[in-house]
C-alpha cells in the first residue's frame, strides 16, 4: 500500500527566508499551503475509506523540493552563502519532535495490544524510521521471501516516504550549493546551471524508475533513486517559475483542471501497483499545473478554494496528521479484527487523528520551535533529546526480551520418549513471538574454504564444520529443505558432521518443478547444484521428496524428482528424501497468539495430508524416504502446539524450535543409513 510523504510545517518558513544568506522575505503562497492540506486530506480519506491510494506522495515530494530549491536559489542570487550545517540542524530539529512522539506512541501501542510476532519487525522499523532509512528496510522486506506475511500493514510503514524525503534533504542542498559554486566560478547563470543539473537528474531517474518499476515494482516503490525525478521536477519548476506565467484566464482554467486531475488520480490509476514509474507523472504534473496557475492568480481560480480558512488551518497540522493517521488506522483495524473501516468507524479514526495531530502540533512542535534561537548548538541538542527519547525505551525493550532466562520445552520428545511429559499448565510456549526471526536455520554461516561453490551458487551456500573425519551432509532445495535443517543441526553438532546447504527460496529442487513467481535462474541454479554435488561427493544428500498444498490433501511427489535423484546418484552419496509437512491457508503461529486454546488451530490430518506418502516409490531407487508426519500429526490431528513448542512459524514452515526436538529421529535415520 502506498504511504504518502508529507511536507512538514517548516515549508511555510522556507517560503519566507533562509536564516543565513541575506534573502529577503517573499510573499507567502496560501494556495500552496492549501494544496498541501488538500493532498493530506486526500491521503487520509483514500486510506481510511477506499483502501486505495491517492498519489499524494508524489505531490508532497515535488512540493518539498519546490520550496527547498526556491529558498536556496533566491538566497544565492542575492549573493548569500547558506550554511549547510545550519540548514540541516534546523531542518531535522523541526522534523524530529513529532517523529519522536509518533514512534513512542506506536511502541507503547505495540507493547499493549499488538501480537508479539509483530514486535521484532516493528523494532527494526522504529530504528529505520528514526534514522530515515525506513524505505530501504521496507524495500528489502518487499523482496525477502523469508519475511512474514502480515495481515495488516505495519503501523510505521508510512515512514518510508519521510525517509526518502529526509535523504533528499541531505543530498539536495549539497547539489544546489555545488551547482551555485560552479556557476559562480564559470560566470554562468545560477538558475540555468541548476536547470541543467536537475534536468539530468530528472531524465536519468525517470528512466531508471520506469525500468525498475516494470521489472521489480515492489522494490522500486521504496527506492530513493526511483523517486529522485519527482524532487527534480519540483526543483525545475521552482527554477523556471519566473518565466512561466500563464494568461489570467488560462491560469484559472489550468488550476481547476490540475485540481480535478489530482483528486481523480487515485480513482483512475493503479497507484498501488504501478508507481513510481511513468504513471507518477499524472499527480506530479497535476501539481505543477496548480503551482503554475498560482504564479499568476495565487488568490484567484483554484486559489480561492485552496486559501479558505479550513484548508489553511488543516495545513498547520498536516505534518502531524500524516504521521499519526496511519498508526491510528492500523491499530483500529487490528483491535476491530477487520480489514476495512466502515463509514462511521472511518470518521472516528479521522477525528481521533485530527485531535492527536492538533495536540502534537501545538503541544510539542510549536513550543519546541518557540524555544529555539536558531543556533546550530540548540538545534543539535533538540535533535539529541528527540533521538534519545526513542532510543532509550526501544533498546531497553529489546534487551529485556532478548535476555529473558532460556527455557527449554520438550516439544516432539513427549511423543517418542516415555520419560518426558507435557510441560505444566501455564508454561510459556516456545518460541516467543519476538524470537520468530531467529527461527530460520543458518548453520555456522556462509560457505568458505576451497570447496565453496562459485558462480550462480555463491550467496546460496551455508556451512557448518565438524570433525575432519566426520560425515559430510549436503542439503539442497528451497525453504522447506532449510526448515528441516533445524532437525539436522543438533545431530551434526553431536556427531561432528560437516553440513553444507545450497538453498534457494521458492525453487523446489526437482527438474519438473516451476519456481515461485519472481524467483529467477532456478533451472540454472539446480543444474549448478547437481554439478557441485557430483564434484563434492558428500556422504549424504538431503532433499525434499514431496510438496503439500494449503489445507488440502493434494500432496504430491515433486515433479521430476526421479530424474533429479538419478543425476545426484553420480555423486556416490546416499540420498534422503523428506516428506513435506502440512501447509495451511492461515498463519498458525498467529492463530496460537490470538487464542487461549491452541487446539482451535489444529487440523484433522485427513483434511491436509493423504494417508500414503506420495514419494514412497523412491525407496525402490535406493532413496531413504523419511516420513515424520506422525510427530507433526499425532493421533491423526495436526497440532499447532506439541510439548509446549509451537510447531509452525507461519502457514507452511516448521519453527526451528520444534524441528530441533525432532533431531533424534532424523539422526537415527542417517546413522542407520551410513552405519
Amino acid at each position: 500500500m502506498e504511504q504518502p510523504v508529507v511536507v512538514s510545517s517548516l515549508a511555510a518558513a522556507e517560503s519566507t527566508r533562509l536564516r543565513r544568506g541575506g534573502a529577503p522575505a517573499t510573499v507567502r503562497r496560501k494556495d500552496i499551503d492549501g494544496l498541501r492540506a488538500l493532498a493530506v486530506l486526500l491521503v487520509v480519506v483514500y486510506h481510511v475509506w477506499t483502501q486505495r491510494v491517492s498519489g499524494g506522495v508524489d505531490v508532497f515530494l515535488l512540493i518539498s523540493a519546490y520550496f527547498l530549491t526556491g529558498s536556496f536559489v533566491r538566497s544565492a542570487e542575492r549573493g548569500g552563502q547558506p550554511s549547510l550545517a545550519r540548514y540541516w540542524a534546523t531542518r531535522f530539529r523541526r522534523l524530529l519532535p513529532a517523529v519522536a512522539v509518533t514512534l513512542l506512541g506506536t511502541l507503547a501501542l505495540a507493547a499493549l495490544v499488538y501480537p508479539p510476532s509483530t514486535w521484532a519487525p516493528l523494532w527494526r522499523q522504529t530504528w529505520a524510521s528514526l534514522f530515515y532509512i525506513e524505505n530501504w528496510e521496507l524495500a528489502t522486506t518487499a523482496v525477502d521471501y523469508y519475511a512474514r506475511d502480515a495481515e495488516l500493514a505495519s503501523p510505521l510503514q508510512h515512514f518510508w516516504s519521510l525517509s526518502v524525503q529526509g535523504q533528499v534533504f541531505v543530498l539536495w542542498p549539497i547539489l544546489i550549493v555545488g551547482g551555485v559554486y560552479a556557476a559562480r566560478r564559470l560566470a554562468w547563470s545560477i538558475r540555468l546551471t541548476l536547470v541543467g543539473l536537475f534536468g539530468v537528474i530528472f531524465a536519468a531517474s525517470l528512466v531508471y524508475s520506469i525500468v525498475t518499476t516494470a521489472s521489480n515494482q515492489a522494490f522500486a516503490y521504496f527506492d530513493t533513486a526511483a523517486r529522485l525525478w519527482e524532487f527534480a521536477l519540483g526543483s525545475l519548476l521552482a527554477l523556471l517559475s519566473p518565466w512561466l506565467r500563464l494568461p489570467r484566464r488560462a491560469a484559472i482554467l489550468a488550476g481547476w483542471f490540475g485540481l480535478v486531475a489530482l483528486v481523480l488520480c487515485g480513482l483512475l490509476l493503479d497507484v498501488r501497483g504501478g508507481f513510481p514509474g511513468y504513471l507518477a507523472l499524472w499527480p506530479t504534473l497535476a501539481a505543477c499545473v496548480i503551482l503554475l496557475a498560482g504564479n499568476t492568480v495565487p488568490t484567484g481560480g483554484v486559489g480561492l478554494l485552496l486559501s479558505t480558512r479550513p484548508l489553511q488551518r488543516l495545513a498547520t497540522i498536516s505534518y502531524a496528521l500524516y504521521l499519526l493517521h496511519w498508526p491510528v488506522l492500523i491499530t483500529f483495524l487490528l483491535l476491530a479484527d477487520t480489514r476495512r473501516a466502515s463509514l462511521a468507524e472511518g470518521a472516528v479514526v479521522i477525528v481521533v487523528s485530527l485531535v492527536l495531530a492538533f495536540l502534537v502540533t501545538y503541544g510539542v512542535e510549536r513550543p519546541i520551535q518557540r524555544r529555539s534561537d536558531g543556533s546550530v548548538g540548540r538545534s543539535l541538542r533538540t535533535i539529541g533529546v528527540c533521538v534519545g527519547a526513542v532510543v532509550l525505551p526501544l533498546a531497553s525493550w529489546q534487551i529485556y526480551e532478548r535476555v529473558a532466562p532460556p527455557q527449554i520445552n520438550p516439544g516432539a520428545s513427549v511423543l517418542y520418549d516415555p520419560e518426558v511429559s507435557e510441560p505444566r499448565a501455564g508454561t510459556p510456549l516456545q518460541p516467543s513471538g519476538a524470537d520468530l526471526e531467529t527461527e530460520w536455520v543458518s548453520l555456522g554461516g556462509a560457505c568458505a574454504g576451497e570447496d565453496r561453490p562459485r558462480g550462480i551458487l555463491e550467496g546460496s551456500c551455508l556451512q557448518s564444520t565438524g570433525d575432519d573425519s566426520g560425515l559430510s551432509v549436503l542439503v539442497v532445495g528451497d525453504s522447506h529443505a532449510q526448515q528441516w535443517m533445524g532437525a539436522l543441526e543438533p545431530a551434526a553438532e553431536r556427531n561432528g558432521w560437516n553440513v553444507t546447504a545450497l538453498l534457494k527460496a521458492g525453487c523446489s529442487f526437482a527438474d519438473g518443478e516451476s519456481p515461485l513467481p519472481g524467483v529467477e535462474f532456478c533451472e540454472e541454479w539446480r543444474t549448478a547444484v547437481v554439478d557441485y554435488a557430483v564434484s563434492l561427493r558428500p556422504d549424504v544428500i538431503m532433499l525434499m521428496g514431496t510438496k503439500s498444498q494449503p489445507d488440502s490433501r493434494g500432496e504430491r511427489a515433486l515433479r521430476g524428482i526421479e530424474s533429479t535423484v538419478d543425476q545426484l546418484g553420480e555423486s556416490g552419496a546416499r540420498i534422503v528424501a523428506l516428506r513435506d509437512n502440512p501447509r495451511f491457508a492461515d498463519d498458525i503461529f498467529r492463530c496460537v497468539e490470538e487464542t487461549d486454546d491452541p487446539g482451535l488451530c489444529a487440523r484433522e490430518r485427513r483434511a491436509v495430508l493423504p494417508r500414503v506418502n506420495p514419494a514412497a516409490h523412491l525407496s525402490s531407487a535406493g532413496v531413504v524416504v523419511v516420513d515424520l508426519t506422525e510427530y507433526l500429526c499425532p493421533d491423526d490431528v495436526c497440532r499447532a502446539v506439541i510439548g509446549g513448542v509451537v510447531v509452525y512459524l507461519d502457514d507452511n514452515h516448521l519453527t526451528r524450535s520444534y524441528a530441533r526436538t525432532l533431531s533424534p529421529l532424523l539422526e537415527d535415520e542417517i546413522l542407520q543409513l551410513t552405519g
